[in-house]
């Protein structure tokens, strides 16, 4: 293992130019003008996966996009790894706000990353991430270093909800049978001061349409007598959250994990400037949930946003139109013991009993997820701090996430084994965002720190 920071240094431009080239395939899975693309996407990560040393690779078939199945069996005496990550990206728009075309990768140098950052929508999430796995695997087989067995499963639905891998994952679990499931999907508190995320929040995403009249009306000639779509949503939008910014679902909080004092001032310890925070985004002040810190509300709390509002005449100039409909999309976010699908029905339950007459209101769910945590004292999470702890000099901070990977909680159920979500991003890394990117110092460290993980799962497995 000592000889892993020679390797990636010696292959540090091949392991650039490979992720470039990935980076450079619109794998969109939200967009069917990118299908092919997200095909050509899962048969580049299979070629991948082939040349750094997998006895065994296939796509696998589903009913949307495959999912790209590697392994290399060792030895079946000894502890299996399961590899999960992506390969689908989020959509780039809104394009014009990007400073480089978003699939034409670019690298250059950032007031966090001076060595340079990789540019382009997937960067970070999750193609970065997805292939320091497959480089750092290169590296333990080329070394004759692999300690135990591998097992790679790569999907292409995770941004639009995984809504194939639960079947795959329940008709398959005899081949994805492993002693611990690794996950790159997740960031950081900074390139000096690792951090192993240990929670992760649930998710319920739906959209809402509400209608008048049956055709959109002239403003002037019924403004006033009928009830406007728009005005109407924006009110009940509104009255999602009550003055204290708690939302008013009735039953919303029923199952909410209250964190200790204890629990709290232990989160409490991550190194966090709230005036660094507002100034990276631009604010003059933060916004949420009171009675809770910033790092509280965005991890241990639930919250409801709206991600999408739309409705009546958008375009250039004037149109004195009331809209027959007005659109949102709203996702709300879940902490452990909340169930998506009891709070997708309580949201649906009250959003229409908030509609005044004269409007109609459909609620369609889209996707959701259960939230997660994983105990810091677990085997798992014990090799995870003691290779960030080698290669960054200082322990690992458990920190809970406010993002959702909600097939973490699905693995546990069907596979019986525990997640460590060993993220490389940071918060400034802008995923989901124009200008999204990932750092050459991170893309690379994250090689470097993976091949220990193994070796510590391993060691401490005995």
């Amino acid at each position: 293992m000592e000889n892993r920071t020679s390797y990636v240094q010696e292959n540090k431009e091949r392991f650039i130019n490979e992720l470039v080239e990935l980076l450079r395939i619109p794998s969109v899975s939200a967009d069917t003008a990118f299908s092919q693309d997200v095909l050509d996407t899962a048969e580049a990560v299979k070629i991948s996966l082939e040349k750094a040393g997998c006895d065994f690779v296939e796509i696998c078939e589903t009913a949307g996009y495959p999912i790209v199945y590697g392994e290399k069996i060792i030895d079946t005496n000894l502890p299996t790894v399961l590899v999960y990550g992506h390969y689908d990206v989020q959509p780039a728009d809104p394009i014009e706000l990007w400073t480089s075309p978003p699939f034409e990768p670019v690298i250059k140098p950032t007031t966090i990353h001076p060595e340079g950052a990789i540019f382009a929508r997937g960067s970070c999430d999750d193609k970065g991430q997805m292939y320091m796995h497959v480089k750092a695997f290169e590296y333990m087989v080329q070394s004759n270093t692999l300690p135990c067995n591998v097992k790679f499963m790569i999907e292409g639905e995770e941004e639009v909800g995984s809504v194939n891998l639960k079947t795959f994952v329940e008709n398959n679990t005899e081949k994805l049978k492993n002693d611990v499931i690794l996950i790159s999907d997740t960031g950081m508190i900074s390139n000096q001061q690792p951090s192993i995320t240990t929670g992760l929040r649930g998710l319920s995403y739906v959209e809402v349409e509400v209608t008048g009249p049956n055709r959109d009306l002239h403003s002037g000639l019924y403004g006033g007598a009928v009830a406007n779509p728009i005005n109407i949503l924006s009110k009940m939008i509104a009255s999602l959250h009550d003055e204290n910014n708690h939302i008013t679902i009735p039953g919303f909080y029923d199952n909410v994990e209250e964190l200790s004092l204890e629990e709290r001032a232990e989160m409490g310890k991550a190194p966090f400037s709230l005036e660094n925070y507002k100034k990276a985004l631009d604010i003059n002040d933060v916004y949420g949930e009171t009675g809770y810190t910033t790092n509280e509300r965005n991890s241990i709390r639930p919250t409801l946003d709206v991600n999408g509002i739309w409705g009546g005449y958008t375009g250039e100039g004037a149109k004195t139109v009331i809209a027959s409909k007005a659109y949102a999309k709203i996702s709300m976010r879940l902490v452990p013991n909340q169930d998506w699908e009891v709070i997708t029905d309580l949201f649906t339950k009250h959003f229409i009993s908030i509609a005044p007459a004269g409007v109609s209101v459909v609620v369609k769910p889209h996707h959701g997820g259960q939230g997660y945590v994983t105990p810091i004292d677990s085997i798992g999470y014990q090799a995870a701090n003691k290779a960030y702890t080698e290669t960054f000099g200082v322990p690992a901070i458990p920190v809970r996430s406010g993002g959702s990977i909600p097939i973490v909680a699905l693995f546990e159920k069907e596979l019986k084994s525990k997640t460590i979500l060993m993220g490389f991003g940071l918060d400034s890394d802008a995923i989901h965002s124009p200008n999204e990117h990932f750092g050459i110092f991170n893309y690379l460290k994250g090689i470097e720190t993976i091949p220990l993980f193994y070796k510590y799962f391993v060691e401490l497995s005995k």
